[in-house]
């Protein structure tokens, strides 16, 4: 793992320009998570094991039928009407205390305010009109066609559709490898996201396992014991652009050069690129491993609730259009054809990517992709310099770092962890003010849960972030 500085196209990236950020409106504090939490359980090997969260059932908003009484009208809207100001309060403390996952809450889409009354739905191919009407699919295909441009395949050589989550991009992706070879065996590294396995699960696929570095990278040593193993079978490979937890970023050129020392040609193997968070974040990035379809990978996914900033999930997923015949039916229902997963689709979700695209466009997310590196080294930086264990990937904005003690703590920041470890994923919204509060109360904390001299002290996490990052009583 590098710890060298990562540049942009614009400027020399010099993370230590992020010690003395631009001044901006400071964030409001106060106010402590709501609700009780589960209590943390430690196994008897000492490792922790997973925390639920709480029951939704202790908390739901009961549906109670309307008076049959019309004078009664008044008073259910006055109650409907304090519930959802009572809710809106909550999401604007939710969203002021939210680190962990990978979401950007900075948008304003007000705008659009006046098609909410209208039941928009991408019935099939997003290129093949229906008979449903009430469709988005003009903003769909351009937003299609600007991520074929970023991704550099033309018009005429490419299909895809504006999903309804990341997931559901790896869910297609690894179905056209499934569906191009059909006796493949699908090969993710440890750390890819839980939505891969769980696509091997749905179609039964031979899925094998390969083991990560430090880092979280995919291992391509392993990765090529394994192929040797398996040359008899076509190979289906999942490739992470931003890994979950630790925000890795698989070699592409490693590892289609892996599969041709192997032997395996290009009429044998699938790649599918998982972008979900960084898919959209790499293009802006010099030293980052090119994402594009004049390599030989088979597909390309990416959230847009995420880096882009949707206020619902969606995503975008694109192949190659010679692949998508295998899976495309014409559905006389419809008077279209359809090759995604779910067929019905939200008709807004094309229309919100649509306005940010043509809002802030190629260079927008270039500076945005500039502030969440240089945020994210300033946060890496201030963690180590309060003695705590924490590691940067030098192409991510995801900090990973020792986990809190207290999962109240973890609640009220809302933090994604695994094991040992949590991370922050540093987003446009994500603010110097806003990773200073967290900073601030983190060590205010820290220094109750480890006392000198106390039975509890901080974890050793060299196993998951390396001895260099690791600063327990060990490894200082």
């Amino acid at each position: 793992m590098s710890n060298g500085a990562v540049e942009t196209l614009s400027e020399v990236f010099d993370p230590v320009a992020a010690l003395a950020p631009e001044p901006v409106p400071p964030v409001a504090g106060g106010g402590e998570a709501n609700g009780a939490h589960s209590e943390e359980t430690i196994s008897k090997g000492g490792k922790r094991e997973i925390v639920l969260g709480r029951n939704v059932h202790t908390t739901c908003l009961a549906v109670t039928e309307p008076e049959a009484n019309d004078e009664f009208t008044g008073d259910k809207e006055a109650y409907i009407a304090s519930v959802l100001a009572r809710y809106r309060k909550t999401l604007m403390e939710r969203t002021k205390y939210h680190l962990g996952y990978p979401y950007n809450l900075d948008f304003d889409y007000g705008a659009l305010g006046q098609l909410q009354h209208f039941s928009i739905n991408n019935l099939g191919d997003p290129f093949i009109e229906s008979n449903y009407g009430v469709h988005s699919r003009q903003f769909e295909v351009g937003v299609l066609d600007w991520f074929a441009r970023l991704w550099e395949l033309e018009k005429n050589e490419y299909w895809g559709y504006i999903t309804n989550c990341g997931t559901e991009g790896n869910l297609h992706g690894i179905l056209v490898g499934r569906e191009v070879f059909p006796d493949g065996i699908l090969y993710a590294s440890r750390d890819s996201h839980y939505s891969v396995f769980k696509a091997a699960r749905m179609y039964r696929m031979d899925c094998i396992k390969v083991a990560t570095l430090i880092s979280g990278e995919i291992d391509c040593t392993d990765f090529k014991a394994k192929l040797l193993d398996n040359k008899d079978k076509p190979a289906i490979i999942n490739v992470n652009i931003g890994t979950t937890v630790k925000g890795a970023v698989d070699d592409l050129d490693l590892v289609i050069k892996t599969l041709e020392e192997c032997g395996f040609t290009q009429d044998r193997f699938y790649i599918h690129c998982d972008g979900a968070l960084f898919g959209l974040m790499m293009p802006f990035v010099k030293r980052a491993p090119k994402v594009s379809f004049k390599k030989p990978i088979g597909s390309v996914s990416v959230s847009g609730h995420k880096f882009v900033g949707c206020p619902m999930p969606c995503g975008v997923q694109i192949t190659r259009m010679e692949h998508i015949n295998a899976l495309s039916r014409n559905v006389e229902y419809l008077a279209s054809r359809d090759a995604t997963i779910m067929g019905s689709r939200n008709g807004h979700a094309p229309i919100f990517l649509w306005y940010t695209l043509n809002r802030k466009g190629y260079k927008g997310f270039q500076k945005e992709v500039q502030k969440c590196l240089r945020n994210a080294h300033y946060l890496k930086d201030r963690l180590r310099d309060a003695g705590i264990s924490a590691m940067l990937n030098e192409l991510s904005s995801t900090v990973v770092f020792e986990r809190p003690l207290d999962e109240e703590f973890v609640r009220r920041w809302q933090l994604a962890c695994k094991g040992n470890i949590a991370h922050v994923v540093v987003m446009p919204n994500v603010s110097i003010e806003k990773l200073d509060m967290f900073l601030d109360e983190l060590t205010e904390k820290r220094s109750t849960w480890y006392q000198e001299g106390g039975e509890a002290q901080p974890p050793c996490v060299a196993a998951d972030i390396g001895s260099e990052n690791c600063v327990c009583a060990l490894h200082k």
